[in-house]
């Protein structure tokens, strides 16, 4: 079972003010890929090129106030997107991105504020990367069972095989091979389904 250390996060920083960018990095721990950009069009790319576990994005920025960026983030990927936003936006665009996930903090914060969100936020990848790890072994497991039934099914029909049997011959076989039952059911499968 993963533990929140196990997974190492990557986080992307867009902001135009270097102090910003160098407090936020100051707090990271456990993470692996720590880019750093000054405007949303080169986060964009990034994000393209790679993917973030936690994107910080620093309003406003040179061309927006970074509130389209991180719709743009939401909607075409898994990552955690923390807004900092100016006082007298951030009310605003706190109502249009809540709806979409988007965690917006008040600047400036208090001390203290950013890096709970950030471990709020990690916590949260976390949790999804768990969730997905179960779900890829549940689909591997349907996946198996689905193969199996219809080596099954082609034992009975071409073979003659009760259910019961076909059952213990794949099991069997998957014995003494030393391979998965999956496998074996694969290999049934391209034999006798012609």
């Amino acid at each position: 079972m993963l533990r929140y250390d196990d997974i190492q996060h990557s986080i992307l920083i867009v902001s135009s003010s270097e102090r910003f960018a160098l407090l936020v990095k100051k707090s990271l721990k456990n993470y692996i890929t720590i880019d750093i950009v000054k405007s949303s069009s080169l986060a964009r790319r990034y994000i393209l090129e790679k993917d973030y576990t936690l994107v910080v994005i620093d309003s406003p920025l040179a061309h927006e106030t970074g509130e389209d960026l991180a719709l743009d983030i939401t909607e075409r990927g898994d990552a955690s997107v923390m807004l900092v936003a100016p006082e007298e936006i951030s009310g605003f665009v706190m109502e249009n991105a809540a709806d979409h996930g988007i965690l917006v903090i008040r600047k400036p914060a208090p001390a203290g504020q950013i890096d709970k969100a950030i471990r709020f936020l990690s916590a949260v990848q976390s949790k999804i990367a768990r969730l997905k790890q179960k779900t890829r072994k549940v689909e591997e497991k349907l996946e198996e069972n689905r193969a199996v039934n219809r080596a099954k099914l082609l034992l009975i029909e071409k073979k003659g095989f009760t259910e019961e049997t076909a059952h213990k011959f794949i099991g069997k076989q998957a014995m003494n091979r030393r391979v998965s039952r999956k496998r074996v059911a694969q290999r049934i499968i391209e034999d006798l389904d012609s």
